[in-house]
Order: structure tokens, then C-alpha cells, then sequence
């Protein structure tokens, strides 16, 4: 009976409008300033570890994740974003 209830509770989360379905993997740095530059792109969350740094855009369906190995790159990037979204830095 919890799948029922799971069921119930997701349809109505996604009615309130507060659902949002699996992140999509972007390619192309260009393809991802497209997305970033989007009217509903809201926010962009940028992840750096040792090996890479991930940027994270939150658009009103999907969370989109580009991978950089390049830190240079990585940081023309963060240059490149538009200046009215909201940009944090997570360790």
C-alpha cells in the first residue's frame, strides 16, 4: 500500500509544482551558456574537486550538469555567465 501512497504524494507534489525529474548531462560548453542564458534558468551551482569541476544550472524541469576537466576552461566559463543569475561556489 506504500507504492499507492508514494504514488498519491508525487502527483501531488508535481501539481504543487515543486517536482522536478532527473538531472541531463551537457556536452558542449556553448550548449550550456544556451541553457544558462534561458528565461528559466535560475540559478548555477558550480562543484570543484581535484579532478574536475561541474557547473550545475537549475532550469524549471531539469537540472543540467556540465563536466570541465580543463580549470582553465572552468574558470572562463564562470566569466562567461550571464551577470543576473545567481551563482554560488560549493567545495
Amino acid at each position: 500500500n506504500s507504492i499507492c501512497g508514494l504514488s498519491f504524494c508525487l502527483r501531488i507534489t508535481y501539481l504543487l509544482g515543486s517536482f522536478h525529474l532527473q538531472p541531463r548531462q551537457i556536452e558542449e560548453i556553448k550548449d550550456f551558456l544556451l541553457t544558462a542564458r534561458r528565461k528559466d534558468a535560475k540559478s548555477v551551482k558550480i562543484k570543484k574537486n581535484k579532478d574536475n569541476v561541474k557547473f550545475k544550472v537549475r532550469c524549471s524541469k531539469f537540472l543540467y550538469t556540465l563536466v570541465i576537466a580543463d580549470k582553465e576552461k572552468a574558470e572562463k566559463l564562470k566569466q562567461s555567465l550571464p551577470p543576473g543569475l545567481a551563482v554560488k561556489e560549493l567545495k
